[in-house]
């Protein structure tokens, strides 16, 4: 409470409910009328859910200029909302638009701010309107105005950094999937192609549930890239890529380099001197989409090893394979590693951000006015 203390400097903290000061607005003007969404178009139609942006539209009439005057769009049914200031056109009637009455005493980014500190107390079938019905009501703390913009400015930082950080990640990737689809590109190349059976072995897992399982430190791995509980013992080492073999993930793509025991899955070992195992993985894992349609069966769906021994694969010389390894770990590092490069410093920037939004909008209960 202490920086919060500096910034109240001993001034009273009224304590009103949110609905003196916000205005609630049905977006029935706004509402999108076609369904033809082209990322040509240059409308944004939003909705207050994650998704957010559904799509753009051609339409011209009937558009909220939230860059001249910015808005809190709310979910009247699960209080998903979001911060608006771009022109708009909305989905659905259920998403409400949230302005202030007075912004000579309240600053909306504030209240936007504010929103988001609180948990959403929904009640699991509660189809209530909850603006009117909870939201509106709520006791909303009001310090001075020059207040408010110097916590909304210190939250404004760190959502900004996010932002910025979040746009590098998505440039990252976009760069990541151009190299990968250039190095791995073989087909107008002069080169070797082998099948999977031809320069590795391909192992089935071997049966095993739950319940037989010792525990133990060696992952148990299935048709899912996390494993499914631990084990005593195990079935592979070393480096060697594994295949789902059934279920919604039949045919997932994993790379492993350590101990664990196979089950419902098979797994691909190349042979080193002749196909480098990184090099086969992400070559497999370029070609994911084209591996999930080798799906079998009217039940449970399956792919088959014997599939995947005839699967050819290119090889050129293991420099070249190595070479290209080296680049896609690096972009594969920075964009998807949970304890390095981007995602990690964006999950840090996120907590932080949490922190000092609990810090700077946790108010003194004891200023509550009778």
């Amino acid at each position: 409470m202490s920086y919060l203390d500096q910034l109240l400097k001993g001034t009273k903290v009224e304590w009103l409910p949110l609905g003196d000061f916000a205005n609630y607005e049905q977006p029935t003007k706004y509402l999108v009328e076609s369904k033809n969404y082209s990322d040509s178009f240059n409308t944004p139609v939003l909705t207050a859910g994650k998704t957010f942006v559904l799509g753009y539209t051609d339409e011209t009439e009937g558009i909220y200029k939230a860059s001249e005057k910015p808005v809190i769009i709310f979910d009247d049914f699960t209080t998903a909302n979001k911060w608006v200031d771009f022109d708009f056109k909305a989905k659905s009637s259920a998403m409400k638009m949230i302005t202030v009455k007075d912004e000579s005493k309240i600053l909306l980014k504030y209240i936007y701010y504010w929103l988001n500190s609180l948990p959403s107390g929904l009640v699991e079938g509660d189809h209530k309107r909850q603006w009117i019905s909870n939201y509106s009501k709520k006791l909303f703390p009001i310090p001075e105005l020059e207040i408010q913009k110097e916590i909304a400015g210190i939250l404004d930082s760190f959502t900004e950094l996010t932002a910025e950080l979040t746009a590098e990640l998505t440039a990252r990737k976009q760069q990541y999937s151009y190299y990968r689809e250039a190095l791995l590109r073989f087909e107008d190349k002069d080169v070797e192609w082998k099948t999977l059976g031809e320069v590795g072995e391909i192992k089935r897992g071997v049966a095993f549930t739950k319940k037989q399982a010792v525990f133990g430190k060696f992952p148990v791995v299935a048709n899912a890239p996390e494993p499914i509980c631990f084990h005593n013992k195990f079935n592979r080492n070393g480096e060697f890529i594994v295949v789902a073999r059934s279920g919604a993930n039949a045919g997932l793509i994993n790379y492993w380099n350590e101990e664990l025991y196979l089950t419902d899955a098979f797994s691909i070992h190349p042979n080193d001197s002749i196909l480098n195992t990184k090099f086969a993985f992400y070559y497999l894992k370029k070609h994911q989409r084209e591996i999930h349609l080798m799906k079998k069966g009217s039940g449970v769906p399956h792919v088959r090893a014997s599939d995947f021994e005839i699967y050819k694969v290119p090889i050129p010389p293991l420099e070249e394979q190595k070479r290209i390894v080296n680049i896609l770990d690096k972009f594969d590092t920075l964009t998807s590693s949970i304890s390095e490069g981007l995602p990690k410093e964006i999950e840090l920037r996120e907590k932080q951000y949490e922190y000092y939004r609990e810090m700077l909008l946790t108010f003194p209960m004891d200023n509550l006015e009778e």
